[in-house]
């Protein structure tokens, strides 16, 4: 039998879930074919292979290469100035309130062209990269009107054309209720439902729809015109919901088989139990509870205890959480959320595959599924979580390259 390259002499944290912790695997080895993995395991389990090219990781670690399963990495214009703001003392919903905000952004976003969206995103997505990450989400959500949101999405889609890299869109247009609907939200999602996501599902844009559900944004009967919407095109649905306060949007979204919802501060007893029964992910953003300095954390003991999974992710985007390194979305889970070491590696791996409906292809280190890598010059995994500022990559792979 013959493989593509063999990577030797390395530790391995498969992720596995049939396997306790993060899997690992002493004198590991990973063989890959073809991009995807062909075996990966022991050493002395491996089966006879001719290897075109022999990889000696010097017993470095390998993990899955990261997913952040929730950005807004495409975006006009920038929000310091919302975040001077902030510091002296305005809330996130009086600046929203009084026109800044994500509509801040939809008026820079509108006025950005394809080309001005693609350069920016280009310099978070590589930031995002040189971390190992090989699966990145990205959501519409800032222009608020078709031409705009198709054309954030048609960006977004860009991005692997021209980076090594798996590209996962969401149509976000239930982002904010933009000018021209001004107090007519149901108007809005009327449009969105008839007209706009009909159009982006025909053009092949979007992986999964999501609904910002929160009083600045929409309600849990609007969030649910548009995942009967997202229904009608098979398209799987995700929601933003009880960040700022508890609608029971998440319990509403575990009803609809939700693929994630996220952020989660303020999710009840009912909401966890609803999204254990439905096997949906709690995706929790570390980044904007720092950013917005937010004093109420998300249950995660309760999680927890109810068995549902949980992933990590940066939220990068321009006026919560302008993050761009999963490893530090890592350490702010762990000190700031109580996670432990291998609950923020299997978040930002394993998880974060089944956030994204893409678990049978990503996430985890075995056989079938894409050699996505990443090899890091560690002596322990929880280096990962534990360190500030410090970059141990070695080396990336996607799809075996």
């Amino acid at each position: 039998m013959r493989c593509d390259r063999l990577w030797t002499n390395a530790r391995l944290a498969t992720m596995r879930a049939d396997r306790s912790g993060l899997g690992i695997v002493e004198n590991g080895v990973v063989a890959a074919l073809d991009g995807r993995i062909l075996f990966a395991g022991h050493a002395d389990e491996l089966p006879s292979l001719d290897a075109e090219e022999r990889i000696d990781c010097e017993g470095r670690w390998i993990t899955p290469g990261l997913i952040d399963c929730h950005t807004h990495l495409v975006h006009g214009g920038s929000r310091a100035h919302e975040f001077e703001l902030r510091l002296a003392g305005a809330s996130y919903e009086e600046i929203a309130r009084a026109g800044g905000g994500i509509l801040s952004t939809m008026r820079a976003t509108r006025a950005a062209s394809e080309d001005e969206l693609l350069a920016g995103a280009l310099g978070r997505l590589d930031a995002l990269m040189s971390e190992g990450a090989t699966t990145v989400e990205v959501k519409s959500g800032y222009g608020l009107d078709l031409e705009t949101e198709v054309r954030m999405l048609r960006t977004a889609r860009r991005l692997e054309t021209l980076r090594p890299v798996r590209i996962a869109t969401t149509f976000l247009g239930a982002h904010a209720l933009p000018p021209e609907f001004a107090d007519d939200a149901d108007g809005y999602i009327s449009i969105l439902c008839a007209d706009v996501l009909p159009k982006v599902a025909a053009l092949g844009l979007a992986d999964a729809v999501d609904v910002f559900c929160e009083e600045i944004g929409f309600s849990p009967a609007q969030a649910r015109r548009m995942f009967d919407a997202a229904a009608r095109h098979g398209l799987p649905v995700k929601l933003h919901a009880e960040q700022l306060s508890d609608l029971h949007g998440a319990q509403m979204a575990a009803g609809y088989g939700a693929l994630s919802v996220d952020h989660l501060e303020y999710l009840d007893e009912e909401g966890i139990a609803a999204l254990a029964r439905a096997g949906t992910v709690a995706t929790l953003l570390p980044g904007a509870f720092y950013f917005v300095r937010e004093t109420k954390l998300p249950p995660v003991e309760a999680l927890r205890l109810a068995g549902v999974p949980m992933a990590l992710a940066t939220d990068c985007n321009p006026g919560t959480s302008p993050l761009t390194s999963l490893l530090l979305t890592m350490n702010m889970g762990a000190t700031l959320f109580r996670l432990t070491v291998d609950e923020c590696l299997i978040a930002v791996t394993r998880n974060a595959a089944k956030a994204l409906g893409l678990f049978d292809r990503i996430g985890t280190l075995e056989a079938g599924k894409s050699c996505d890598l990443a090899i890091w010059s560690v002596e322990r995994p929880a280096e990962l979580v534990y360190r500030m500022g410090q970059n141990p990559l070695h080396t990336r792979i996607w799809s075996g390259q």
